[in-house]
């Protein structure tokens, strides 16, 4: 007699093996991120990102390492800088560059003159020149204007001296002079005057005075006359009160000769 199949009224019986396996285990789900073409990209572009995807992905352990080294590589080789020289190629001898002993000249169309160095100016010659004169070449060199006096003492510097000759001169002629702060002078005389032996001289020199040994005494104005009768009595003040009718005495203001006489009491008069 045979055996049913199962299911027709007898209970089925496992074997005695157990269940086979499945051949294939399913795959887990890959997501977007996980995607080999995105990853391999991210490393590329930005490493540090595309390791991170690397090691999230599905990839096996050895191809998640390869990525990691190569893309650390990769993000490193900018910031390497030149490889250490080697100190052998110091030690070399160099070749020792000769140059020729003669050069061959090269014309040039316009040759440049070689500066000169600066140098302070020197105080021109301006004796027996025109004021004018030498006013235009003094202030040429000088910032500050050229001061003109009389070379006498007893004349007068008029307002228009242009004509007047120059006597003397400060600065000397041929002193070295610095343009900003020299201060140049010229002492003149009035055309046809001969200039004097030296400074601080009077054109009308006055005359010595003389007075009497016995006695000799001064008026409130400050004129002296002798007291010994008539006579030269030296500078006098014109004007001023007298003691000695028909003394004489030069003026001091003009050189001019004054007698002490009347009307009234006795002043130097003309």
């Amino acid at each position: 007699m045979s055996t049913p199949p199962p299911g027709h009224g007898y209970p089925q019986q496992p074997p005695p093996y157990g269940h086979p396996p499945y051949p294939h285990p399913p795959a887990p789900v890959r997501r977007w991120w996980q995607h080999p073409a995105l990853i391999i990209t991210t490393l590329v572009i930005f490493p540090p990102g595309g390791i991170a995807l690397a090691w999230l992905s599905q990839w096996s352990q050895t191809k998640k390492i390869v990525a990691t080294v190569l893309a650390g590589l990769w993000f490193l080789t900018p910031f390497l800088g030149d490889p250490p020289k080697d100190p052998k190629d110091d030690a070399k001898p160099k070749p020792a560059v000769t140059r020729s002993a003669t050069a061959s000249p090269t014309a040039s169309a316009s040759p440049t003159p070689s500066p000169t160095p600066t140098s302070k100016p020197e105080m021109p010659a301006v004796v027996g020149k025109p004021y004018a004169a030498a006013e235009k070449a003094i202030e040429d060199l000088v910032v500050r204007e050229l001061e003109a006096f009389s070379a006498y003492n007893d004349v007068d510097l008029p307002a228009n001296h242009a004509n007047w000759i120059v006597c003397f001169q400060g600065p000397d002629a041929g002193v070295k002079i610095v343009p900003e702060y020299a201060n140049p002078n010229v002492h003149l005389v009035a055309p046809g005057t001969k200039c004097p032996a030296k400074l601080y001289t009077d054109l009308h020199p006055k005359p010595t005075p003389t007075f009497d040994s016995d006695d000799s005494d001064s008026d409130g104005s400050g004129s002296s006359s002798s007291s010994g009768g008539s006579g030269s009595v030296g500078t006098v003040t014109p004007g001023a009160y007298c003691s000695t009718p028909g003394s004489t005495g030069i003026g001091k203001s003009n050189g001019a000769l004054y007698t002490c006489k009347g009307p009234g009491r006795e002043r130097w008069r003309r």
